[in-house]
């Protein structure tokens, strides 16, 4: 009698009219559907014939991520060839233990001699004995695409078969604990010739701080896309691949300099990077071809060098600033590098950009005008000692026809304070902007929308938004999304919320509306 199971098979290959289409499709055709399936299903259809086994075996796409996480134990057992029991035991994974068998080893191991593999990822704690065996295995397969994230007991160094892989296009390597080094440079010069994506994170570099002769473009000459986090002791690098197009670097806390240039770079990220007790550090950027930039978090070095950037698009910017040392050196360093991306349609401020071009030490049209800018995003703290920065923003930006303004919690509690008088008497506030309309006049006569995002209704915010609806012969549109406070006079809230709406029809023509 036929097995429940052998049924089920039977109905999967066959169908209701005992035909089997399915395994006469081609090989390419049923891989990329089973690409689609997690590993241990995929190796279970091996067992439903010959043909389906044959496809299991020369399967170019592996990714283990699923059933070998960070966290799950892996052996440490040596590198054995699979025996004729293991190999039954590989065509349904289940039936034995991940924890005891290097499931993948064995994958690798039986694979297809004539079949080159494609993309290999997993995610395992496991010593660097093992980790560079599975990489030895994946290179001698011609692999195109290594993606690993391991954790070890101690430092481990960088893999060096990867360098002589001739078929490797992609290769990321993340250390979750405690990192690894790099090879000396003259060994590392000599690989990635065939290299277009690359990325690495937890890096040890305390000793080589300086990267200045890797990242060239005779070291990488196809290398487009370079992802570098968490370099550990890296003081200087400098990136000079002429095929580079992103290149993004987060967490470098002890970098002092950084130069990157590029004829084809077209998207660059720097993120929490730079040493903020460093005062002899730098920048430099030359990258013609550059349409997004994203800056954020990074302490303000002492000297900004940005050439070239006619393509620039986009960008977000930001800075971490230590006690709030605004010295002129530094604001004259934010200048250089907010002026340098002067042709901007879109912009993002953020991480104390605005302090930095309120305070006291700020120099007068010292930033070049966005004459270009249609788009801004201004991320502060909404308190009076930010209106001069704010006010010199919008004198910079007279095409600017959408500005959204998102207040920072932290800076709320200086916020709560409700003026009685808001509608009769102006405000310190309001006699700020009201000075300010004739050096806004081109803002104002072309700003068509604006969003308010943790708006309170307390005097800074109420102030502004007056003066912009008195004021904007082309607003269109003012939304106003409600932070969220202690205050329970809901009351006093629909007051001035139904001032404001009265003043817009008497001012203006704009849509109001409270969100």
């Amino acid at each position: 009698m036929e097995t429940r199971s052998a049924k089920r098979k039977k109905y999967w290959l066959e169908g209701e009219n005992g035909i089997d289409r399915i395994s006469d499709l081609p090989d390419v055709v049923l891989h990329q559907i089973l690409f689609h399936l997690p590993i241990k299903s995929i190796a279970q259809t091996s067992v439903l014939s010959k043909r389906w086994r044959s496809l299991w075996i020369s399967f170019p796409d592996l990714d283990f991520t699923s059933i070998n996480p960070i966290g799950v134990a892996s052996t440490n057992a040596p590198n054995t060839k699979p025996s004729i029991k293991n190999k039954r035991l590989l065509l349904c994974p289940h039936s034995f233990s991940v924890k005891r068998l290097d499931f993948i080893s064995q994958v690798l191991a039986l694979r297809d001699k004539q079949s080159d593999l494609r993309i290999l990822r997993f995610r395992a704690p496991l010593s660097f004995s093992r980790l560079n065996g599975l990489i030895r295995l994946a290179v001698r397969q011609n692999v195109q695409e290594l993606d690993v994230e391991v954790a070890t007991d101690d430092y481990f160094n960088f893999p060096r078969s990867v360098l002589t892989s001739e078929s490797l296009r992609v290769f990321k390597l993340r250390s979750r604990y405690p990192g690894f080094r790099l090879l000396p440079p003259s060994v590392m010069k000599r690989g990635f010739q065939s290299l277009h994506t690359l990325s690495l994170s937890l890096v040890i570099l305390y000793d080589q701080p300086t990267l200045s002769d890797l990242f060239t473009d005779s070291s990488f000459p196809r290398l487009k896309k370079l992802n570098l986090d968490a370099c550990f002791g890296l003081k200087q690098l400098k990136v000079s691949c002429l095929a580079l197009e992103e290149f993004t670097l987060e967490n470098c806390f002890q970098l002092h300099g950084l130069d990157v240039s590029g004829a084809k770079l077209k998207t660059l990220q720097v993120a929490s990077c730079f040493d903020a007790y460093c005062d002899k550090s730098w920048v430099k950027i030359n990258a013609p071809s550059l349409r997004v930039m994203v800056w954020e978090y990074n302490a303000i070095t002492e000297n900004s060098s940005l050439e070239n950037l006619v393509s620039a698009h986009e960008a977000s910017i930001g800075f971490f600033v230590l006690n709030e040392d605004f010295s002129v050196t530094k604001i004259r360093s934010v200048s250089n590098l907010l002026s340098a991306l002067s042709r901007l349609h879109t912009l993002t401020l953020e991480g104390q950009c605005v302090e930095v071009l309120s305070s006291r030490n700020y120099i007068a049209n010292l930033m070049h005008p966005f004459d270009q800018l249609k788009s801004l995003e201004l991320q502060t703290g909404f308190n009076k000692h930010n209106l001069p920065g704010l006010a010199y923003l919008f004198k910079c930006s007279p095409a600017l026809h959408t500005l959204i303004l998102k207040i920072l919690n932290d800076y709320k509690i200086e916020r709560r304070k409700w003026n009685k008088d808001l509608w009769d008497i102006p405000s310190s506030e309001e006699q700020f902007w009201e000075s300010q309309s004739q050096a806004l006049k081109p803002l104002l006569n072309n700003l068509s929308v604006v969003k308010i995002h943790g708006f309170l209704e307390c005097e800074n915010e109420v102030s502004l938004a007056k003066f912009l609806l008195k004021h904007g012969k082309a607003l269109q549109e003012m939304t106003f999304f409600s932070g969220h406070c202690n205050y329970r006079d809901s009351l006093r809230r629909q007051k001035i919320r139904s001032q404001m709406m009265g003043f817009s029809r008497a001012s203006s023509n704009a849509k109001i509306e409270f969100l």
